[in-house]
């Protein structure tokens, strides 16, 4: 995308298809943990920071998590936003500084799958800053819940990639022709 407005429409149109994801399908993964919920929300996400870059990615996030937390999620209040920004951030963020300059196929499917695992890390760590607060229970009670949380978290990341990949592809013919033409 050659000029800054096409870029921001592009944006816009993938971040309001994050929206109607989100708030259209909600699915618990691991009954066990019932309040992580799933959305591919983080789908458009990903494609538009292999398209437009990690800062795209990431504003992106901030926007889809705030509509997100104040709409569908509001019994998460404030952490479930920065949850949300934290996990689907850092994965944004990794995919777009791999996938900045070379956009090839190995580098799309590092930069997601490197991505992925560095939101199931980082999760593990503001889970256990964050949740304690949220449930009002102790770390211990957590730590018991640990594995379902990162079982959720594994999940998440692994429909996330191969979808955003499969997506990215069919639809890369698209956007190299309107790249062209802007």
């Amino acid at each position: 995308m050659k000029s800054k407005l096409s870029r921001l429409c592009l944006a816009a149109v993938l971040t309001a298809l994050a929206i109607v994801l989100v708030m259209n399908i909600r699915i618990v993964l691991v009954p066990v943990v019932q309040f992580l919920e799933y959305d591919p929300a983080d789908i458009p996400i990903f494609i538009a920071t292999i398209i437009l870059g990690p800062a795209y990615g990431v504003g992106m996030t901030v926007a889809v998590s705030i509509i997100q937390g104040l709409t569908v999620s509001a019994s998460s209040e404030w952490i479930g936003i920065i949850m949300h920004i934290l996990a689907t951030g850092s994965a944004a963020l990794t995919l777009g500084l791999i996938t900045k300059r070379v956009k090839s196929n190995r580098r799309v499917i590092t930069g997601l799958l490197v991505g992925s695992l560095f939101m199931i890390v980082s999760m593990f760590l503001w889970n256990l800053l964050f949740t304690p607060v949220f449930m009002n229970v102790n770390i211990k009670v957590v730590m018991g819940l640990m594995p379902f949380i990162m079982l959720f978290n594994f999940l998440k990341a692994l429909v996330n990639t191969v979808i955003s990949f499969l997506l990215y592809k069919a639809t890369q013919t698209a956007f190299k022709k309107i790249y062209k033409t802007c």
